[in-house]
């Protein structure tokens, strides 16, 4: 299928993961332009804006970072879960990036490493969290972020983890047994429990959208989804939760 909303091939170069970006070994990053067109089409499924966005099998939190800077004008906040305690640190790290302060210390920070090492993709990457901090100004400024740990298949732990929050939007790239797989007690129930238990602390007029690896959307005897739809390597489905 092609590109419905994110229809202008841009650069994303300044978003690239391990650039300003924070990554680590075992946390992937995710197709920027993608990333865009889940947001946009969950957006335009569930109506209104701005949304308050959240990622329950957040990684590193790379997908959240990106959707913010992109679409700050339609982005309210960002919440960040995960089983995993060092991705919810890498997480806060990368949320982190979504203030003038953040983006600023990441700058001086990128400076100092390009004279130390004089390496020049150092300098270039300082260059670019410089103009992410004057887009992210022009769009609205700071988006407020959260990440917390939480085991996605567990209702009471993610009412907890959101601590009164409300999410309009859910964006997860599922994990599918390459560089990540399910971790936690429920794991075995897979993508069809992950979206059961989101349903039992979401509003109804919420929309969740899932990226899974391949053609199919392995729903696992759970909700099926409201869409499906195709877009290189990845099959993205969106539920409501009420499905």
């Amino acid at each position: 299928m092609p590109y419905r909303h994110a229809v202008v091939r841009a650069n994303y170069e300044d978003l690239a993961s391990g650039g300003v970006l924070h990554s680590a070994p075992g946390f992937p990053a995710f197709p920027v332009r993608l990333a865009s067109e889940m947001f946009q089409s969950a957006l335009a499924l569930r109506g209104g804006g701005p949304a308050l966005v959240w990622d329950p099998c957040c990684g590193g939190g790379y997908l959240l970072t990106v959707v913010a800077l992109l679409h700050r004008r339609l982005v309210s906040g960002v919440v960040a879960s995960d089983f995993n305690a060092e991705a919810v640190h890498l997480a806060e790290r990368n949320l982190g990036l979504l203030t003038a302060t953040g983006l600023a210390a990441r700058a001086a920070e990128l400076d100092e490493r390009a004279a130390r090492y004089d390496k020049p993709a150092y300098a270039a990457a300082a260059l670019a969290a410089g103009r992410l901090a004057q887009g992210l100004s022009a769009e609205g400024g700071d988006v407020r972020g959260v990440a917390r740990r939480a085991d996605v298949f567990d209702p009471d732990a993610l009412r907890d983890a959101l601590g009164g929050l409300r999410p309009d939007v859910v964006l997860t790239d599922v994990p599918y047994g390459e560089q990540t797989s399910w971790l936690g007690p429920g794991a075995e129930g897979g993508l069809g429990s992950m979206v059961r238990a989101l349903g039992q602390v979401l509003d109804e007029d919420a929309v969740i959208a899932v990226a899974v690896r391949g053609r199919k959307v392995p729903t696992d005897g759970g909700p099926r989804p409201h869409a499906t739809y195709k877009i290189g390597t990845r099959t993205v489905a969106l539920f409501r939760p009420t499905s």
